[in-house]
């Protein structure tokens, strides 16, 4: 028999709120975990809030998430960068979210002669960064970008997000990035560790196959996808792999127990 789930990440958007209004049974779900003693840890791969710019902007729509248990596209990238060159460089496209992650791990940002092209979300794109993004790699300078999510959503409709910006770079340039968000294992590792979590007694809750689902596959959790978000019932059999559970929201699951 499978061991209790003890440890939860979960996607924000989709998840828990939807465009800055939670999600039916979003907050009473927190409260359960933690009244269970279950750790938890939420994962976006938006790169352009702080920790506590997420939790002020989660509090206002009603869910109480304290900025340690929340855990972005722009701190994994952050970490990451320090575990490759401590103390390095970058050229950044991106806002407070990503500068402030990377300024905490100790890294200088500059245009000139950076160690790294960092490109993140932002809701002003800038022709000039962009140019001057592409002149850097081009130069020498290595590629990483937060995420691939090439869309994300706004009250007005869609917003083209970091993967699409990438593939613009990528055919300037002919380089290729790397990404650090979900999918990429890697970003769901080190949140993981975060917590303390161990990958056989944690579940992955998250509304999007190609992202969420397969990432928590790759990194070996019990996957669980909602149906609160962008993934219709519909389109599951489109991909070659399957979650573990599916249910309509976060107000469905039972904590610890896995479906």
């Amino acid at each position: 028999m499978s061991e209790p789930l003890e440890s939860y990440l979960i996607d924000m958007d989709g998840v828990l709120v939807h465009e800055e209004n939670a999600l039916p049974g979003a907050d009473e779900f927190i409260r359960r975990l933690d009244e269970a003693g279950k750790r938890f840890l939420v994962l976006t791969n938006n790169s352009i809030y702080t920790p506590r710019d997420l939790q002020a902007r989660l509090h206002a729509s009603g869910i109480d998430i304290p900025a340690q248990n929340l855990w972005t596209s722009a701190l994994a990238t952050a970490q990451f960068l320090d575990s490759q060159r401590p103390d390095g460089s970058a050229f950044v496209v991106g806002e407070a979210g990503l500068t402030t992650a990377l300024h905490d791990v100790g890294y200088i940002l500059t245009d000139r002669d950076p160690d790294y092209v960092v490109i993140g979300e932002t809701r002003t794109y800038s022709f000039e960064a962009i140019t001057r993004a592409i002149r850097l790699i081009e130069d020498g300078a290595r590629y990483i970008v937060t995420n691939p999510d090439a869309t994300g959503p706004s009250p007005e409709g869609t917003l083209p997000a970091a993967g699409s910006v990438a593939a613009l770079i990528t055919h300037a340039t002919r380089r290729d990035p790397y990404f650090v968000g979900k999918p990429n294992p890697l970003m769901i590792r080190a949140g993981l560790n975060t917590i303390g979590a161990h990958s056989e007694t944690t579940a992955m809750i998250g509304d999007r196959m190609d992202t969420d689902m397969v990432a928590g596959m790759e990194a070996g959790l019990h996957t669980i996808l909602v149906l609160s978000g962008v993934t219709d019932p519909t389109e599951m059999d489109r991909f070659p792999y399957r979650p573990q559970q599916v249910v309509q929201s976060v107000a469905d699951l039972e904590v610890g127990v896995r479906g």
